[in-house]
């Protein structure tokens, strides 16, 4: 059995990877530490938008031309390649459908598919302290439902006091034969934790409809669908690596009505398509596994650093802060308050010395954080000296 890769082996990968981002070495007094609200982009990618902008721009599936023919090919193709990345072991029977990003993703499930699926006297549980994006599409879902004298039952995801992690038992008694559809995260953009959807599953049995914002973990960790037993798995593009206004849905089409997006289909976001297969190319030559492990043990590095600082509060499972702890450990975010200094203001703050970070509620929902908060968060660009000259800005603080 070989050895497990240590932090020290990925060092020589993690500079090569690093290198190819040119924002990045461009700038090397800062350090972007705001990965969760937008990624940046290694060469490959603004390579390959180059690349199709220079020599096959052109309208998808409305021309007999070569360009045309071309761009006509992307789309397919990059479906294909979305579902591969997934890991779907049918893509036969699935469907991918490019949105501008999570967020119409999840407006196009609640919109195009759900009222078709539901009828008067269902339930459906609504995460309502993630982020909005997966809260306000079921809510405007039930409401026009209701205009239809559909009547649906919104449940609210039960959560653990402290942790910001689902209360899977709590679910478990709340779910019943009426309960037919389930929204939920995969990592939450908050707190840093792996949600553990397959709890989810096992709560509410396996009739119920899954649908999973994987905003945070897609292009940040390994998703495969073919063990994770869900019906939709929904993404942006910009947070894995590839350009804004770029994303996708992948429909398991196992569970109720196959998933047909409603209206005319108009011009698909080519270039952004292009830079979504390059960006998922250059992941998987990377090793999803491997940026996995990496953002995590800065993470850990992070959270150890903070449980020296009496200053801090780190939001989340306190028990995961311990380098060496045995819970799951926070999938490269990071989320912290000064006891004393407002979050803007250490926003601020932290800018003055380099660090990039996002300072405010992070669009959580109604059940979730009062308080503003400062969010670090992480990808195979980062490095333990960022960690470490941040840990010392913040010590200097106390």
């Amino acid at each position: 059995m070989s050895a497990p890769i240590t932090r020290e082996d990925l060092r020589p990968w993690q500079r090569a990877l690093r290198e190819q981002f040119p924002i990045v070495t461009g700038h090397p007094e800062l350090a972007y530490l705001d990965s969760a609200a937008t990624a940046q982009k290694p060469r490959a990618v603004l390579d390959a938008v180059q690349t199709y902008l220079t020599t096959s721009n052109a309208n998808a599936a409305r021309g007999t031309y070569t360009w045309a023919n071309r761009t006509t090919e992307l789309v397919e193709r990059t479906r294909e390649r979305v579902a591969r990345f997934l890991g779907d072991s049918r893509p036969e029977r699935s469907a991918v459908h490019f949105t501008s990003g999570t967020t119409e993703g999840l407006r196009t499930v609640a919109r195009d598919w759900l009222p078709g699926f539901l009828r008067d006297g269902d339930e459906i549980v609504v995460p309502d302290a993630d982020h909005q994006a997966n809260i306000t599409p079921w809510l405007e879902a039930r409401e026009s439902l209701a205009r239809e004298g559909v009547h649906v039952r919104v449940m609210p995801m039960p959560y653990q006091s402290g942790s910001g992690d689902y209360g899977h038992r709590a679910l478990a008694e709340q779910a019943g034969p009426r309960t037919r559809f389930v929204a939920t995260t995969h990592v939450h953009h908050v707190y840093g934790g792996d949600m553990n959807v397959g709890r989810i599953r096992e709560a509410v049995g396996p009739d119920a409809v899954i649908c999973l914002d994987a905003a945070q973990s897609v292009g940040h960790l390994p998703v495969s669908v073919a063990e994770l037993d869900v019906d939709f798995v929904v993404f942006s593009g910009h947070k894995a690596l590839a350009l804004p206004g770029s994303g996708a849905v992948w429909a398991r089409q196992a569970r109720g009505p196959a998933f047909v997006p409603g209206g005319w289909s108009g011009t698909p976001n080519t270039v952004g398509i292009a830079s979504l297969e390059a960006a998922l190319d250059w992941l998987e030559a990377a090793g999803v596994d491997r940026i996995e492990r990496w953002t995590a043990d800065l993470a850990a590095r992070l959270t150890e650093g903070l449980r020296r600082l009496d200053a801090y509060e780190v939001l989340g499972c306190p028990l995961s802060l311990a380098a060496d702890s045995e819970v799951q450990r926070r999938r490269g975010i990071v989320t912290l308050r000064h006891r004393a200094i407002d979050s803007g203001d250490l926003g601020f703050i932290l800018f003055s010395h380099g660090f990039m970070v996002r300072s405010d509620h992070h669009c959580q929902g109604d059940a979730g954080e009062k308080t503003g908060s400062v969010r670090v968060s992480l990808h195979v660009y980062n490095t333990g000296e960022e960690i470490d000259r941040l840990l010392s800005v913040l010590a200097s603080l106390q």
